[in-house]
Parts: C-alpha cells; structure tokens; sequence
C-alpha cells in the first residue's frame, strides 16, 4: 500500500517590513549609546553664549571639546577650556561678588575663588598657571613682571577689571582664565583662579558654523 504523504501547514511568511522596522530601531539606539558615551567621556560639543572670546570665537559658534587629555595631563597658558566657574560667578560684577576673599582691594585681581562651583559651563583661556605672579595692565597680562605675547587678545584699557597692578599668585593646584575680549569678560579677575578638578576639557576644535571651522 502505497503511504500517504500530509502536507505540513505553511508557516506565515515573517513581515518584512516588521523586520525592517525591528533593524532600525536597535541602530538608532546603539549609535544614540554610542553618541552619550563620547559626549560623558571622550569628546563634547559646546555653544559659545557670549562675546567673551571674541575675535577667537564668536557669539553662538559650536566649539568641541577634549574631555581626556587633561586626565593625563594639566592645561598650559594658551589653552582655551570649558570650566565649572566659582559658584556666584554667574552674576558677578565689578563689586567682585564672587571672589572667596572679601573685601577685595580694587587694584588686583581675585587672588582666590569661592570654595564651591556654578552649574554654568564657562570657556575661557587659561592665561595663569600655579605659582604665576599675575597683575593686569590696559588688559594685558603680565607674568612674574613680563608682559606675555597675546596676539589672540583684544586689549582694553578702560574696563573696570582691566588695570590691576597689584600682583597676586595664582594658587597650587588653580588655573587663572580670561576671556580674549578683555573689555566684555567676567573672568578670574572677578572670581578667581579655578581649582584644576573643576576644568571639563580642552576646546581644541570649531565644527560651525563652516566658515570657521579648524582647530584652536
């Protein structure tokens, strides 16, 4: 006798655009995990929000940011870094609201900062490093008793803070930031040197807009 053969039932053919869907769904997030990663720990862009470092950059230029090399190594006069600035540093004036020292004599720059920092996210160059002796004249920066060559700066000699003969030392273990648009910068003259640890990274590039873009 000859044996029957049963058909099996046919499986439902899988959706193709289920699968589809399925796919983009997990690229989307890997590159999403891999986008936080990098901005946490390797590299993270940031906006400039005010004429502070004008002409180096701009109002509302984006800037990326090193946040790797410092852990090996510490930031030197010249570099431009984003910081957590002394806390206070947000609101301060020409009433130097934000300096750990008070009362501050008119005639130097904020030899220390307030023991806590801001939530703000600052970018400034790093002009001091510890131990410097420091004072401002005209807006210029003048290092153990020599004036430095800043041909990134724009110098200002009517500013509040942009005459201050009287020396300070910058502190261990602190960095001492000024904005290159010395007339319309609250810097470390206000609120004084940074503690190291408060320091984000180094801003070593500009990705816009595409008229500046190029390395610091």
């Amino acid at each position: 006798m000859a044996r029957s053969e049963v058909a099996e039932p046919k499986r439902p053919a899988e959706s193709g655009g289920k699968g589809s869907l399925l796919e983009l769904v997990a690229i989307v997030a890997i590159a999403l995990g891999l986008a936080l990663t990098i901005q946490a720990f390797l590299v993270k862009p940031f906006r400039i929000p005010s004429e502070s470092m004008v002409p180096t950059l701009e109002v509302s230029q984006r800037v990326l940011v090193d946040r790797v090399s410092f852990r090996f190594s510490e930031p030197h006069r010249g570099d431009v870094v984003v910081f957590k600035p002394p806390s206070g540093a947000e609101a301060a004036g020409v009433d130097f609201g934000a300096c750990g020292k008070e009362p501050l004599p008119r005639d130097q720059a904020c030899p220390r900062p307030t023991s806590e920092q801001a939530d703000a996210n600052f970018i400034k160059r790093v002009v001091g490093e510890p131990g410097d002796r420091l004072k401002i004249l005209e807006g210029r920066v003048y290092l153990n008793g020599r004036l430095q060559s800043e041909p990134f700066a724009r110098p200002d000699s009517e500013c509040p803070i942009c005459n201050l003969p009287r020396e300070i030392t910058v502190p261990p273990g602190h960095f001492f930031m000024m904005g290159d648009n010395r007339g319309q910068s609250a810097d470390s003259r206000e609120w004084g040197p940074v503690p190291e640890e408060w320091i984000v990274g180094n801003a070593f590039s500009t990705y816009w807009p595409p008229r500046r873009i190029g390395l610091l």
